[in-house]
């Protein structure tokens, strides 16, 4: 079975109909190479996108190359995925339940990773949505803030869609599209190629404002910074 070309250039497309179609191929047992033939991805996207995927290689591919390496090669990747699934499922079973501390601490944790503090305006800026999730319980939470405080800013890319990035950290963060700021596209020139298609909904800034409060602005920073030298003075 021969796999058609889809496109030459493969960032023209939209990224997340273009992931979709990689993952079915990759799951009809396609090779990279094969794959990237026929959509144009390159082979470091796809490590990126597939590395906990298991993968068992088609009668096709089987042929095009050696057994005993593909066999091998399969093998190890597939072994590397169980091992990885049986370590997350330990350490989501060893941290147990998390308590009101445990989420204060966690998003200390958080915010000296990710948060602003060179201004003092409070704001944490990722691509996980996992992290914005959870920084958007400790705002509320811990910092007593409420959905009216909490405002996003996309960061985007030329390949991603404005429309689908907005749909998607709608579901993530819960909060209507009036709490969306001015999405920021990064156009410049000297952005890797490999990177593109890596982070297919960019990157979003959770801002807090002030709705009048001064606590809930410079007051605010000035105490997360004090929980930040309270903890990290203890390590």
């Amino acid at each position: 079975m021969q796999i058609e070309p889809i496109c030459t250039i493969w960032y023209t497309d939209d990224m997340n109909s273009l992931r979709s179609k990689a993952e079915k191929l990759r799951d009809q047992g396609y090779s990279y190479n094969m794959i990237t033939k026929a959509l144009g991805v390159p082979i470091s996207t796809m490590s990126y996108w597939f590395r906990d995927r298991p993968f068992i290689p088609n009668k096709e591919v089987i042929e095009r190359i050696k057994y005993g390496p593909m066999k091998s090669g399969a093998a190890r990747h597939n072994a590397r995925v169980k091992e990885v699934q049986s370590l997350r499922e330990r350490g989501i079973s060893e941290v147990g339940k998390l308590s009101h501390r445990d989420l204060w601490m966690l998003g200390i944790g958080l915010y000296i990773g990710e948060g602003a503090k060179s201004i003092e305006s409070v704001r944490i800026m990722n691509s996980d949505p996992r992290v914005i999730s959870i920084s958007i319980r400790w705002f509320k939470e811990v910092c007593g803030l409420t959905e009216e405080n909490i405002v996003i800013c996309m960061h985007l890319y030329p390949d991603s869609n404005v429309g689908d990035c907005m749909s998607y950290w709608q579901k993530i963060t819960g909060l209507p599209a009036s709490n969306f700021r001015k999405t920021q596209i990064d156009r410049r020139l000297n952005k890797r190629r490999a990177a593109e298609g890596k982070l297919p909904y960019g990157t979003v800034q959770l801002r807090i404002v002030t709705g009048g409060d001064p606590a809930n602005g410079v007051i605010l920073f000035r105490l997360i910074m004090g929980w930040i030298d309270g903890a990290m003075s203890q390590v």
